[in-house]
């Protein structure tokens, strides 16, 4: 007789309860829950820090990502370095899938106090963050960005800014693969 569904997952649950049971008794870590389907365009990136340098090279962008709470959201912590003692800007995005809509969004917040909100949608080998709008002290910028993939250690980012009736491009970063460079010291300014 054939198992059925109901056995095969009594069987995996067991065998996940020995499995982690085994690693607590060695001193091992639970591993974390394996992502959300709805999480999958933003998967390459997640355990990784990026990094891409400024036009003039005086002034660097890092985004590192990871799961948090199980795997059931994603952070990206992301800092402006820039150079000749000027301070740097952090910034950090929330990533959430929204079963309901079936929705990636995200919540973005940064140290000189804006926000945007948003969504995220896959393109073969690129990330698409559609039309948004930032919002700083009382002042409102609408902007878009794309990610595209460029092989398993870069992607380029494109930002574009909207004027009057027009996109202007405003950003295209080439972001490399990186080590973490010092948690962010984010006392703020």
């Amino acid at each position: 007789m054939k198992p059925t569904w109901h056995e095969w997952r009594a069987a995996a649950a067991a065998l996940l309860t020995l499995l982690l049971a085994h690693a607590a008794a060695n001193g091992a870590a639970p591993p974390a829950a394996p992502p959300a389907q709805g999480y999958q365009p933003l998967a390459f990136l997640v355990d990784h820090c990026w990094k891409g340098t400024f036009p003039g090279g005086q002034v660097t962008d890092e985004h590192c990502f990871s799961w948090i709470y199980g795997g059931k959201f994603v952070r990206d912590e992301h800092v402006v370095h820039r150079s000749g003692g000027r301070p740097d800007d952090f910034g950090e995005s929330i990533y959430l899938f929204d079963t309901a809509s079936g929705e990636l969004q995200y919540l973005y917040i940064e140290s000189a106090g804006g926000f945007s909100r948003g969504t995220v949608t896959a393109a073969p080998d690129a990330l698409v963050f559609p039309a948004t709008t930032l919002t700083e002290a009382g002042h409102a910028q609408t902007y878009r960005s794309r990610g595209q993939r460029r092989g398993d250690d870069t992607y380029e980012v494109v930002t574009e800014f909207q004027q009057s009736d027009r996109w202007v491009p405003t950003l295209s970063l080439q972001m490399h693969r990186v080590t973490r460079s010092a948690p962010p010291d984010v006392t703020p300014r």
